[in-house]
């Protein structure tokens, strides 16, 4: 009796770790929208928040080596889709993301934590880096402006789609940006990669 009992426990321990092992991905949704608590990752503590009027200029990053390992979120991770990371947003979150040398701007579904490497406020998907045209240079300035984008495109997002292309913003808003981020590095507010 005392040997089956034990046999049991083993068992049911290794059936519990598998599914820790990434098998099981929590279904694409927007619901519930998840903030989180607090969390410290190399020394620096993070703390989500709603943050409606999130805007914030600095430098995005991407990765895609992690093709089928689960996000924070609880999803599967999709290189090919149009998602990112960010350390406080909540999951999921969408954004607009401009890249201030070539103004394309691209909505992108934020489900998962995370840059935390130094001077970067966000990572794309390869799928997202392609879309905003930085693949090929790793990383690039940008503007993350929280949004509330219209059902049909998180519909598009949540199915692995690109939403409709947002516009780009005019040349002189766009040089006002890039003004911006530069007097920010100068002062020390952003921290450049």
């Amino acid at each position: 009796m005392r040997r089956s009992g034990r046999l049991v426990a083993v068992v049911l321990a290794a059936l519990s770790l598998s599914a820790c092992g990434g098998r099981a991905f929590r279904p694409v949704s927007d619901l519930p929208v998840q903030i989180g608590r607090p969390y410290t990752v190399r020394g620096v503590t993070y703390v989500p928040a709603a943050d409606p009027g999130f805007d914030v200029l600095g430098y995005a990053g991407w990765y895609g080596s992690e093709s089928g390992n689960r996000v924070a979120l609880g999803e599967r991770f999709r290189p090919d889709w149009v998602t990112a990371a960010h350390t406080t947003l909540p999951l999921p979150s969408y954004v607009e993301v401009t890249a201030l040398d070539t103004g394309r701007t691209i909505l992108v579904r934020v489900n998962d934590r995370g840059p935390f490497a130094r001077g970067r406020i966000l990572d794309l998907s390869r799928g997202a880096a392609e879309q905003l045209g930085i693949r090929a240079k790793g990383v690039a300035a940008v503007r993350v402006r929280r949004v509330d984008p219209p059902e049909r495109d998180r519909e598009r997002l949540r199915r692995g789609k690109p939403a409709v292309e947002r516009p780009a913003p005019d040349p002189t808003a766009l040089a006002n940006l890039r003004a911006q981020l530069a007097a920010g590095e100068r002062a020390g507010i952003v921290r450049a990669p």
